[in-house]
C-alpha cells in the first residue's frame, strides 16, 4: 500500500512540525523534498552547514519509503553515509532526489542526490537503511 504526496505532507506536519523540510514530489520509491535555506542553515564561510544537508537526506529517504510501502511511522534510520562536493552557496534553497534501491521486507536501501536551487552540479550524494517494522497481525 503506497502512501499520496498529501498524506506524508500531512504525516511531515504532524509528526515533525519542528522541521522545515517539505515534500515536493513522490511516486513509488522515489521522493523530491526542499529545504528553504535560511541564516540558521548555515556555518561560518557562509556555506549551508553539513547536519542540515543530512537532515534533508534523511528526510528525502523516510519520504521515498513512505511513498512504496505506505504511512509506517516506525521506520528507523539505521545507517546514512553521504559525500559533500560542492560548496552549497547561502540563498539557494536545497533540493534533494531520492530512489529507493531496494525495498525489502524488513530493509529500504536508497540512494539521495542533492542540489542547490538553480544550479547544476551535485552538492551532495548519501545512501541510506531504514528498518521496517514487522507487520502487526491483528
Amino acid at each position: 500500500m503506497t502512501a499520496t504526496l498529501a498524506d506524508i505532507q500531512t504525516l511531515f506536519a504532524t509528526d515533525f512540525p519542528h522541521s522545515q523540510v517539505s515534500v515536493v514530489a513522490v511516486s513509488g520509491g522515489t521522493a523530491r523534498v526542499k529545504q528553504v535555506i535560511d541564516h540558521s542553515h548555515l556555518r561560518p564561510g557562509n556555506t549551508v552547514s553539513g547536519p542540515t544537508m543530512m537532515a534533508l537526506a534523511d528526510c528525502a529517504l523516510y519520504a521515498a519509503i513512505l511513498s512504496d510501502y505506505g504511512l509506517i511511522p516506525l521506520a528507523v534510520t539505521t545507517q546514512l553515509n553521504i559525500n559533500f562536493f560542492n560548496k552549497p552557496p547561502a540563498g539557494h534553497d536545497l533540493y534533494a532526489e531520492c530512489t529507493l534501491l531496494k525495498a525489502g521486507k524488513r530493509l529500504a536501501i536508497g540512494e539521495v542526490s542533492i542540489y542547490s536551487e538553480g544550479r547544476p552540479e551535485l552538492i551532495a550524494h548519501a545512501t541510506g537503511t531504514y528498518a521496517i517494522p514487522p507487520k502487526t497481525v491483528a
